[in-house]
């Protein structure tokens, strides 16, 4: 009987994706919370034919030069700029994702967010648990209403879409949008209208920012972009955190610039704990928790190992990323 295919799992993932590994492939799995070094990382897929990555790993040609059998990376995510996608090609390994299946939850995060921030909860929260609540404040905790306001979509693609149904069927809100697409279903079924970026920022009372993470989109949230933006605004992002100036975000905050934000990825993830953003009562930071259900990750950790199973048997991806490496993929 042949060996079973080799792969590396960079940390644990849902059992339901590792159950699938194991039973087609001879797996190890990284058992620490942080995920391993470059120094263990480029030791233990010396020769592997699989590796399950995830975004705080970092997979360039120089690591995948180092394993020679490799066929597949199936990263862990739906984003995969922690790939030097290039690099895997010219290598003849094929990479994949798990796109599709955290549309919804994103989006309801980004609505959690938005209604945290703007009603000031866990400002509330955190002075109820002080001591600091002392009677009904008829001025105190005032946040920003939802209902029939405007909200400004940066990027209208499947996520930034959900999101804009939730506001406009939850909240009655007009719904703006700038992307380089146009998105005609969100126009016909939301009233969506296209709009240049400062349109958008000028008109909006809420700011969410969907979009992908390029050499454009790096850090393109600035100082300059929240001055546009209403006083009364509040800023949500569940994107990337390099598309954001965080520092340009802090002066926003701490100078009423804006009302408030909203952010579940940040820019290093996690932030220090002294970082200047973790002062202010009116930005809330939650840990990275978008696709957090239990059936967002199941369905992400059985898309990753289909991938990864396929890749190092021969087959095809559930969710190729680079397919243009058909026919050169390592055998």
């Amino acid at each position: 009987m042949a060996a079973k295919p080799r792969v590396f799992v960079t940390r644990r993932i849902p059992e339901l994706g590792l159950q699938k590994i194991g039973a087609a492939c001879a797996m190890e799995v990284w058992p620490d919370q942080l995920p391993p070094s470059a120094d263990i990382l480029r030791e233990k897929i010396k020769t592997c034919d699989g590796l399950v990555s995830l975004l705080t790993d970092r997979i360039d040609g120089p690591l995948l030069d180092v394993a020679p059998k490799l066929k597949v990376v199936s990263n862990f995510a739906v984003g995969f700029n922690n790939i030097d996608i290039p690099a895997a090609t010219d290598r003849g390994i094929a990479v994949g994702n798990t796109p599709g299946v955290l549309t919804d939850a994103t989006a309801d995060m980004a609505m959690v967010l938005l209604m945290t921030a703007a009603r000031r909860i866990v400002e509330g929260v955190e002075d109820a648990k002080a001591g600091r609540w002392k009677t009904w404040e008829p001025c105190g905790w005032l946040g920003q209403d939802l209902a029939n306001r405007t909200v400004g979509i940066i990027g209208m693609g499947r996520i930034g879409s959900a999101f804009a149904r939730r506001c406009r069927f939850g909240w009655n809100m007009k719904v703006l949008y700038a992307d380089v697409y146009q998105n005609a279903t969100a126009e016909k079924e939301l009233g969506a209208t296209k709009v240049e970026i400062d349109t958008l920022l000028k008109e909006s009372d809420f700011v969410s920012v969907h979009t992908d993470l390029n050499a454009q989109t790096k850090g393109m949230f600035n100082a300059e972009l929240f001055k546009k933006m209403k006083k009364t605004a509040v800023f949500i992002n569940t994107a990337r955190g390099p598309l954001v100036d965080q520092g340009a975000l802090a002066d926003a905050l701490r100078k009423g610039t804006i009302f408030a934000a909203g952010l579940d990825v940040t820019d290093p993830e996690p932030l220090p704990t002294d970082h200047e953003l973790y002062k202010l009562s009116n930005c809330v930071i939650a840990p990275h928790v978008a696709s957090a259900t239990v059936q967002t990750r199941d369905e992400m950790a059985r898309i990753c190992a289909e991938n990864v199973i396929a890749g190092v048997t021969g087959g095809k991806l559930t969710a190729p990323v680079n397919p243009e490496v058909e026919g050169k993929r390592r055998k």
